[in-house]
């Protein structure tokens, strides 16, 4: 039992070193993973280097670089603009296309590619009076629901984990789930900062005041004052562009933004061949795993992606050289890094030793609502995708000692790990704020300490008693 107490001190002393290090934490896994297998166990390098999720690496490795692809060829602007043309000049819109624009993108596999969009949102929301932390929040918890997609990251490593153990988590359920779960939370962000967007007649008629109305720290010209604009005008994402973002730039952010024309903005330019062909091929994506995934198969979505992008960069080798560079291999070493100790854990019963814990608590409705808590603390201050590598594994003992439902236990956990992450200490909530106009950052970070450690305990409350709970009962 000591050696399986060390292995446990270790991994969590890693993950808290790399955290308040700024340290990337895949890397310290991989070489704890290493030193705990070799010194603690009798394990060989080649057992502990079997435990690193090739899988995962094609699937992020794979995402990215479609992704990045349909970035460089300008796919992304282009959708943007045929989206909010057909929003017309409806402000109390603009948050809402984001979220569905934002988790189609997130849904593609790398749920932290949506992040791209944040720099746009928050340029549109300062142009057409929209509240900063409205917009700010909506595209987090697209980012949110989308990452929990059959196609996508979150989602793929909770399911994928269960059905490893045997549990029965449908990935429809877990992404319905999601949904539902970050649709009320946007429902209650409208009523706290969107409110007095439903009273406007257009959003053309304050695009020429935002700057002044944006001033006064509260991020938004909800009452309209200002030059009147012409009603009919579309909105746009003026400069705004998703091809070349760049976060977390400090000083630097004011220039994501371009208030200097709320003039009327004809139509986009329209579709090139190339993004075209991108669009075909990102509905192929989704369309091929669905309807694969119904006949009983088991699709593989990082090579799918690198299909499409081989033929993206055969078409237009620029962009496809240019995508290179943007494949996100710190997650890949996050979540390898994270599981494969979590292997070596399980490989010497470390991961058995915590189930002993949890039915030491007596009630398992008490322990899981304990460990979603946990979920939740830890996500608020790290990353999401590091966390559901370490914490839904380590559930499976609990649901091994009877008395909680599995799925509904690794759904709930999933879940309340994501949604505490508007956060400002996290990746999404600090993009939030590295995004907005220095005048309003700390307006901004005050809303999303509160929102994020809210959801520390709101999200369990939420999901055990309205998920683990009835699935107990029923």
């Amino acid at each position: 039992m000591l050696t399986q107490i060390i292995a446990l001190l270790i991994f969590v002393a890693l993950f808290a070193v790399g955290a308040v290090r700024g340290v990337q934490i895949g890397v310290l896994m991989l070489v704890g993973a290493a030193g705990t297998g070799l010194l603690l166990t009798d394990m060989t390098v080649d057992d502990i280097i079997a435990e690193f999720p090739l899988d995962i690496m094609v699937l992020l490795a794979g995402v990215t670089y479609f992704f990045a692809i349909a970035q460089e060829n300008g796919t992304v602007d282009r959708i943007i603009d045929w989206a909010l043309e057909r929003v017309g000049s409806s402000a109390v819109l603009l948050p809402a296309v984001f979220f569905v624009i934002t988790g189609c993108i997130a849904a593609m596999g790398a749920p932290l590619a949506g992040l791209v969009m944040m720099p746009v949102g928050m340029q549109v929301a300062r142009k057409y009076g929209v509240d900063y932390a409205l917009m700010g929040l909506a595209i987090c918890f697209a980012i949110g629901a989308g990452g929990f997609a059959p196609t996508s990251l979150y989602g793929i490593v909770t399911y994928s984990t269960a059905r490893g153990a045997g549990i029965d988590l449908s990935p429809y359920v877990l992404f319905g789930i999601a949904v539902v779960t970050y649709l009320i939370m946007l429902v209650v962000a409208y009523f706290m900062y969107g409110r007095s967007l439903f009273g406007r007649k257009s959003a053309a008629a304050v695009a020429t005041g935002t700057e002044s109305a944006g001033s006064d720290g509260s991020g938004s010209a909800a009452d309209g004052t200002g030059t009147t604009a012409d009603a009919n005008s579309r909105i746009s994402r003026g400069s705004a562009s998703a091809t070349k973002v760049a976060f977390g730039e400090d000083d630097e952010d004011e220039a994501l933004f371009d208030s200097s024309s709320s003039e009327p903005t004809g139509d986009s330019a329209p579709f090139t061949f190339v993004q075209i062909l991108t669009v075909i091929f990102m509905i192929g994506l989704v369309g091929s795993v669905v309807v694969l995934a119904a006949l009983g198969n088991d699709p593989d979505i990082g090579l799918l992606c690198f299909l499409f992008g081989a033929i993206l960069s055969l078409v237009d080798p620029k962009t496809g050289k240019a995508a290179l560079p943007k494949i996100d291999w710190s997650t890949v070493l996050l979540v390898g890094g994270i599981i494969t100790f979590v292997g070596v854990l399980q490989n010497m019963g470390a991961v058995d030793l915590l189930g002993e814990g949890a039915e030491s608590i007596g009630s398992p409705l008490i322990a899981a609502f304990v460990l979603c808590i946990v979920g939740g603390l830890v996500s608020a201050f790290a990353s999401t995708t590091g966390i559901l590598a370490a914490l839904v594994p380590l559930a499976l003992p609990l649901i091994a000692a009877g008395g909680v439902p599995g799925w509904a236990l690794i759904a709930a956990l999933g879940v309340c790990s994501a949604v505490v992450d508007v956060s400002p200490f996290s990746t999404l909530g600090a993009t939030v704020v590295a995004t907005a106009p220095v005048e309003d950052k700390p307006r901004l970070t005050r809303i999303l300490v509160k929102f994020g450690m809210s959801m520390v305990v709101i999200g369990p409350v939420a999901l055990v008693g309205g998920l683990v709970v009835p699935a107990m009962l029923f």
